[in-house]
């Protein structure tokens, strides 16, 4: 079983005077980016937070976010009233206005605000725990779907080379053919005289560096190999991009070794097979 690294998941919390929206996003990268955007009143937490979406997503780029709206009475900021009082004072030592304008003025002034750091009690930490767990659910969820798309794609792509392999090995016979003949056909337009046991050892030297039996074998063993890692119990993205890398090897060996014009327009249409399998294997967890 595969999963995506692409995933969405949200989670809202209601409280008596405040409502927290956590939403997380993830892409895919090649390891774990997380970039969080939380008030400055939880910042205490973020790194227990983070250290809960690192263990459960593992990798991408994960932007992370906790939302919080006041919907009670209840706020932080509060009037300095001393301060807004002094620069009343002031105000009014150099401008003869109105009360309601020297007030305007003051509280523009800096400083005229403050905000009190609020503190995160136990039993409302544990309440976003629990509501960013079901958002971590939820992205979860979202991946192992988009990986079950991904892995019907990779099995038709797998397939698809292993079609085009099977066609490789069946025209295999006739590619020798081809090349012996064409062999034949350079010695005799020499019009030269030569040794045919010799000729005959020099045209076996030549096959056998055409020879592609070694490299059929390793492509189907791991075209069957990936399959496997495939239907494995865990995730691996980076496993899979190591055998395509070996998919690819054996496919270029066998291309630049045809030497006819059938077969590499059947390593060609593998190739391509394989392109598509590598640009879906970056979504891969």
């Amino acid at each position: 079983m595969i999963k995506s690294m692409t995933g969405f998941g949200k989670s809202v919390l209601q409280l008596p005077t405040k409502k927290i929206t956590i939403e997380v996003k993830s892409l895919n990268s090649k390891n774990l980016d997380l970039n969080a955007r939380i008030p400055s009143q939880y910042r205490e937490k973020e790194l227990e937070m983070r250290n809960t979406i690192a263990k459960k997503l593992v990798r991408g780029k994960i932007d992370f976010g906790l939302y919080v709206e006041v919907t009670g009475e209840q706020t932080s900021t509060k009037v300095n009233e001393a301060i807004v009082k002094e620069y009343i004072k002031q105000l009014s030592n150099i401008h003869d206005g109105e009360a309601l304008e020297l007030m305007k003025m003051a509280v523009r002034m800096p400083d005229a605000l403050k905000t009190e750091r609020e503190e995160i009690n136990e039993e409302e930490f544990n309440a976003i725990k629990e509501s960013l767990n079901t958002a971590l659910i939820a992205i979860e969820s979202y991946r192992v779907d988009e990986g079950s798309a991904l892995e019907k794609d990779f099995n038709i792509r797998i397939k698809n080379i292993n079609s085009l392999l099977k066609q490789v090995i069946a025209i295999d016979p006739e590619r020798i053919e081809a090349v012996k003949e064409r062999l034949h056909k350079a010695v005799s337009d020499l019009k030269e005289d030569v040794d045919e046991n010799r000729f005959e050892q020099e045209l076996i030297y030549y096959l056998e560096k055409f020879d592609i039996t070694e490299e059929k074998v390793r492509l189907a063993n791991h075209l069957e190999y990936f399959v496997t890692t495939l239907n494995s119990k865990d995730s691996n993205g980076k496993k899979l991009g190591f055998i395509t890398q070996e998919i690819g090897r054996e496919i270029n060996t066998i291309g630049s070794k045809s030497n006819y014009a059938p077969m590499q327009q059947l390593v060609v249409q593998m190739k391509d097979e394989l392109e598509k399998i590598k640009e879906q294997l970056l979504n891969v967890l």
